[in-house]
């Protein structure tokens, strides 16, 4: 072993520099491994028995608080295994192998707790009236979209993960819900897919075609009395279904109703947008071109998805300063997420998918229903 390894208790960033940033800077510490520091020990106190070593007569374990600092540091900003290695003291090839381990740790002792799909009505409804409260859309259940993580081209993989955009890439899925919580995810196509295709061979559509989400009866909309079924919402790539609502095509000539809906609809598809930009924003190896092998990546990507919605629900204010919001007339200011951001977009076009006449007429009936006085919102008419 290196001898400069050797003293790494004397002068490794997580024996020293993370210990005086703890008690003298608790906000650089935050801004070093994206954790505050309580919430940085609960982190190790949970992941810890599930990535602790032994030591052998041949070497002395790592400290799983190192592992986990060490892992934590490269979500934060995707540095190179060598990078950390001189920061940390560790060697390059040890953080190659146990960042996705590490990564694993976080979602199985996350997992179940910050990042649960409801499976029951009442718990589809709460989405759906946090919705209706915060967006004014009633009996959404949540938004999804795909963002494309650029990576390394994989050894041998030939095409499957170069994307319309010119890079290589792994396609991230998600449902959103109206507090910019991811609710499911589903990472690892290859970028050469689009939304559309991601999404209609991913697991949840299949529960979706047949009735198994555990969705509430169809009920009325406020101020009406026709049953109206709930409702996901995405952007044009995905196909126009009765669970699945999206916003008329892109015209110059589009007519006014049609425009409103749009609108409406828009008011949650930005949540969406706004929760990938946040997530990348708070962890920037999402900005790099990642160098591991796909599966690494999806390891990654999961933990920080995990990490992500922990913060969101012990600190909900967290973040929100570099949000999309709106002014007293509603008006939407662009966050500062936006700014000099390379998260890559999803493809947002159709590929052949076909809507459905009871889609169809279901969309058509909404579009009425934020047209009439039942449904529609003071400030609609100034937003189009």
């Amino acid at each position: 072993m290196r001898s400069w390894i050797l003293r790494r208790p004397a002068y490794g960033h997580f024996e020293h520099l993370m210990v005086e940033l703890r008690i003298e800077d608790p906000a650089s510490f935050q801004n070093f491994v994206r954790f505050e520091p309580d919430m940085f020990q609960e982190l190790v106190d949970r992941v810890s028995p599930i990535i602790a070593k032994q030591d052998t007569n041949f070497r002395k374990a790592l400290d799983p608080g190192l592992k986990i600092a060490v892992t934590l540091r490269y979500l934060a900003t995707g540095e190179t295994s060598k990078s950390l290695g001189y920061g940390f003291r560790v060697a390059y090839n040890s953080i190659c192998i146990f960042l996705p381990e590490v990564c694993r740790a976080i979602v199985q002792a996350l997992g179940d707790e910050v990042m649960k799909t409801p499976t029951t009505p009442d718990e589809w409804r709460a989405v759906s009236e946090y919705n209706r409260r915060r967006w004014q859309m009633a009996h959404c259940l949540g938004a999804f979209d795909g963002k494309h993580i650029r990576i390394r081209k994989p050894y041998n993989s030939g095409s499957t993960y170069f994307n319309y955009k010119k890079f290589f890439s792994l396609v991230l899925m998600a449902l959103v819900d109206g507090n910019y919580k991811f609710l499911w995810v589903d990472v690892g196509a290859q970028g050469s897919c689009c939304d559309g295709q991601v999404f209609n061979e991913c697991q949840i559509k299949q529960r979706l075609d047949n009735d198994q989400m555990g969705f509430p009866p169809a009920e009325p909309l406020a101020n009406d009395d026709q049953d109206m079924e709930y409702f996901f919402i995405g952007d044009d790539a995905f196909s126009l279904r009765t669970y699945m609502m999206k916003p008329y095509s892109r015209s110059a000539r589009l007519p006014v109703p049609e425009r409103v809906f749009n609108y409406r609809l828009s008011r949650v598809r930005r949540v969406v947008e706004n929760a990938f930009g946040i997530l990348a924003n708070r962890f920037g190896f999402l900005l790099t071109s990642l160098y591991f092998q796909p599966d690494k990546v999806c390891d990654f990507v999961v933990a920080a998805v995990c990490c992500h919605n922990l913060m969101r629900m012990r600190y909900p204010g967290l973040h929100n300063a570099i949000m999309d919001r709106e002014d007293v007339d509603h008006t939407v200011l662009p966050g500062d997420w936006r700014i000099g951001n390379t998260w890559e977009a999803g493809l947002e076009t159709l590929v052949g998918n076909q809507a459905t006449k009871a889609a169809k007429k279901q969309r058509e009936y909404l579009k009425e229903y934020y047209n009439s006085p039942a449904g529609s919102i003071p400030w609609q008419m100034r937003m189009i």
